[in-house]
Order: structure tokens, then sequence, then C-alpha cells
């Protein structure tokens, strides 16, 4: 996915000359606690619901205010990844969206992201996850999965993270083809791979809160 086909077409942007009070009942509107602001056709920052409380006067226009975010935007053909980078770097809730010209395109919320992650095959089609603790320098995907698919299974997604504890090492989350994780478990231990975390679909009950885990642990968010 990328930026073009996730921006939320239903959020207006701001105007400088458009005031607080206009803000808040948008953002109560749209249940978000930042939105865009353009000027001649150009991304130039958010304006976030504490910044406006905070002054104590919300009938000020939007020029008045000291914008956030005004590096927030991405270019309307970067990947998923990127944004979801971008947001979590700047702690905002949405990120800009600029054509090939610079001129502002729209906007896309960290909740659009994560509704059209929800959707992929990655989320959608059955099976576990699986978290394994291991330093850098043996981190190899490839020998990974040649040991999960000799259990019949295939990684159906992946990533990486440092382990803030030891810098030296990675946690890498995988998402396999089977919810049942023993023999994989195992084979991956004889190998001397470090499993710190399993988790098993097994209730169809359960469909739905165990994808939004996944999710959230993908995104490690």
């Amino acid at each position: 996915m990328i930026a073009s086909e996730l921006i939320n077409h239903m959020i207006p942007p701001l105007k400088l000359t458009d005031d607080g009070d206009k803000a808040i009942t948008w953002m109560e509107e749209f249940r978000l606690n930042q939105l865009p602001v353009v000027d001649g056709g150009r991304f130039i920052g958010l304006i976030s619901e504490d910044i406006i409380f905070e002054t104590n006067e919300a009938s000020k226009p939007i020029v008045a205010y000291d914008l956030i975010g005004k590096d927030c935007f991405v270019d309307q053909n970067a990947h998923f990844y990127n944004i979801i980078k971008l947001a979590s770097d700047n702690g905002v809730q949405v990120v800009g969206v600029i054509d090939d010209e610079g001129h502002y395109a729209g906007v896309i919320t960290v909740q659009d992201i994560i509704t059209s992650l929800a959707q992929t095959a990655a989320v959608q089609v059955p099976g576990g996850i699986i978290v394994i603790s291991l330093s850098k320098i043996d981190y190899s995907l490839s020998e990974i999965s040649r040991l999960i698919e000799e259990n019949n299974a295939k990684i159906l997604s992946s990533s990486v993270r440092d382990d803030v504890l030891d810098t030296s090492k990675i946690k890498l989350t995988l998402k396999v083809s089977h919810t049942e994780l023993g023999k994989i478990i195992a084979t991956l231990e004889r190998f001397e791979y470090k499993v710190i975390a399993r988790y098993q679909e097994s209730k169809v009950e359960d469909e739905e809160k165990e994808k939004i885990d996944m999710l959230f642990k993908f995104l490690d968010i």
C-alpha cells in the first residue's frame, strides 16, 4: 500500500483564516485530536486540540497558533511502512500527503492505516505468531524460513525491531500459516533460536480480537 491509496478524502484541511472553534468542531466530528493546515495549496503543519485549549482563546485564527508536525508529510508514492514510522517518530495521529508538484493531496490517519492493514492477507489468513530473540549477526530470515517450511508451514509476515535492553540483539516477530506452533517452536529451539513469545489462534469467537492483537504487534505501537 502506498500513500495515495490511503488518503482519507472525508477529512478537509483547515486554512490559516479558519479559527480554533472551527478546528475543534471538526476534530469532534472526525474524532481526531489533530487536523492538517494548508496555505496556498501547500501543507504547512498540524493544529492540535491541546494547542487550542492551552491558549484558552478558541476564537483566534489558525495563523495565530504555533503549528506542530510541519515536516509530517509524505510523497503520494510513499510506502505505508514509512508513513507509520513518520507518525510514530513525531507522535502524531495524521500525516499529510503531497503530490509530485508539492501540492497538498490529502491526509492519512493512523487509524486508516490500521484499518487497511487489517484487510491484508497477512492478517486475514489464520495462523500463529512467534517472537524470537536473536543476535543481529545471527539473523537470517532464509534460514528461519527453511526451518519453518520443514514443518509444512509458511511465513506470512515478518517484522524486526531492536531489543531496547541489548543493542546487539533484535526481536523478530513472525506470523506463520499454522495455528499449532508446538512443532515449529521445537524445531527452532533445537537450532538454538530463543522463542520468547507465542500467540495461537484457537477460538472462532476470538478471531477479531486476535487480529487486532496481531496488528498492534506488527506495528509495534
